[in-house]
């Protein structure tokens, strides 16, 4: 890219780093905004999301980002028992998907600020805006979560089949951010969709964030199915509440369709905000608490065999291959 036209790109972009954060991969919904066209220099899914109605809300539809999926073929991959990695930023621009990402920097605004979030003796924290990830330092930053819906349609997606399978503890803050991966079944053969979320902490408005990906599971994949999630519940003042299980996204905020309610102050006085974190149940990386028994997984829409089917199978081949070795069961 020239160096002139480069930076009056920067420069056009200076005034967006007050902007919001999304999650950017190839396989995203809404890479391009809502244009149709390739445009490195997006930011429609960063809008934060409060008081909209349902229809509005899920998925982003309030701007029409729902309507707007990746290229056939592209998919947010999610290797089985390991990581994968996004880039959380306040624009398309500031990430290596635009610009052959040589406007990258260490934060999702394009920029490296390692005095960020630091403070000197006696100090108070203030909130961070540049960019705007309503927080005031890593440590108090809310927590972001990624969660997957084993159907292949964004239209078949409801509350109760979108199940939180990894957390990111003191995210969003900078770009790079890697999630583990639990021991996810296959998704059917046209892909899983997944969602990514989070909860503003203070520092602003009480908001929330969802948009779309498709996505599937990668490498040797697990046998147990996900099960079916309940709303999470506030439990950081007493532990013993906290829900042990699948887990749906925290819903708050909006005109309807809420899945969570609270009220009053968190244990460090501040008004208490539904974050992806301990406060709501949340353990830090991926959430191995969601499965059901061994063997429940489906392939494809169809339900795996029992094991011991796959055991019985076994032994009639060897007792076709090998009658010498299993005679008295052969004859029986």
């Amino acid at each position: 890219m020239p160096a002139l036209t480069l930076a009056l790109t920067v420069l056009s972009l200076s005034g967006l780093i007050r902007a919001h954060v999304a999650a950017w991969h190839p396989g995203m919904y809404c890479l391009n905004g809502t244009s149709g066209v390739d445009d490195p220099n997006t930011s429609q899914i960063v809008t934060p999301l409060y008081m909209l109605r349902k229809e509005d809300w899920w998925f982003h539809h309030v701007d029409k980002c729902d309507e707007f999926p990746p290229p056939p073929g592209v998919f947010l991959e999610l290797p089985a028992g390991g990581t994968f990695t996004v880039e959380l930023a306040v624009n398309r621009a500031f990430t290596t998907l635009s610009f052959e990402g040589t406007v990258v920097g260490e934060f999702g605004n394009g920029q490296d600020r390692p005095e960020l979030g630091v403070i000197g003796p006696g100090e108070e924290p203030q909130c961070i805006t540049e960019p705007n990830i309503h927080t005031q330092n890593e440590s108090m930053a809310a927590g972001t979560a990624f969660a997957i819906s084993y159907v292949s349609e964004l239209k078949d997606v409801t509350p109760e089949n979108l199940v939180v399978f990894t957390v990111l503890y003191n995210t969003p803050w900078k770009r790079i951010a890697t999630y583990s991966v639990p021991n996810l079944p296959a998704c059917p053969s046209d892909g899983c969709i997944c969602a990514w979320g989070w909860v503003a902490n203070g520092c602003g408005e009480p908001n929330m964030y969802m948009q779309g990906f498709r996505c599937k599971v990668t490498g040797p994949s697990g046998n147990s199915a996900v099960e079916t999630p309940a709303s999470p519940i506030w439990c950081e003042d007493d532990p013993s509440r906290c829900m042990r299980g699948p887990k749906q996204m925290v819903y708050w905020n909006q005109l309807e369709g809420n899945n969570v309610e609270v009220e009053g102050f968190d244990l460090s006085g501040s008004p208490k905000s539904p974050t992806y974190n301990a406060k709501m149940g949340f353990s830090n990386g991926a959430q191995t608490d969601i499965f059901g028994k061994p063997g429940s997984a489906t392939n494809s829409g169809r339900r795996l065999l029992p094991p011991w089917i796959y055991y019985y199978i076994t032994a009639l081949s060897a007792l076709h291959f090998f009658p010498d070795y299993c005679p008295a069961l052969l004859s029986s």
